[in-house]
């Protein structure tokens, strides 16, 4: 398995955080009201904002969807992949950066042991190249 592969479920977590947002964003927008202003021109029909937004909600909702069915089967894949290394070391390293989200720094420091970021990183990148 590739860093690239690795990397799946947290550019998919990501992409989760931005649909939730803009969703978020279009109910608000959606279920907002202002006062009427008389005595101003105004124009001819009446806008329905639940109307307008309705659609986009409904889309952005099905992408979401789709988003966190695939999230759970990428976090599946790398937990079985986790699983099948034999150094609970790696193991660890693999799944404290690639499933839990966490910074090469963060990960020495849950390690320990005297191990830094750069040492860390190094030997995920040596274990990941000769699989």
């Amino acid at each position: 398995m590739t860093k690239q592969e690795l990397s799946q479920l947290y550019y998919l977590n990501r992409e989760i955080e931005l649909l939730k947002k803009r969703i978020e964003e279009l109910e608000c927008i959606a279920a907002s009201t202002t006062g009427r202003i008389t005595g101003l021109p105004h124009a001819s029909g009446i806008t329905d904002k639940t109307g307008k937004y309705a659609v986009e909600l409904a889309e952005l909702k099905e992408m979401l969807e789709v988003s966190l069915k695939k999230c759970f089967y990428e976090l599946k894949r790398l937990y079985r992949f986790v699983e099948g290394i034999e150094d609970s070391q790696m193991r660890m390293i693999l799944s404290l950066r690639y499933i839990n989200g966490l910074s090469w720094n963060q990960v020495a420091v849950s390690i320990g042991g005297g191990n830094t970021e750069k040492g860390i990183q190094m030997m995920a990148n040596r274990f990941l190249s000769k699989i």
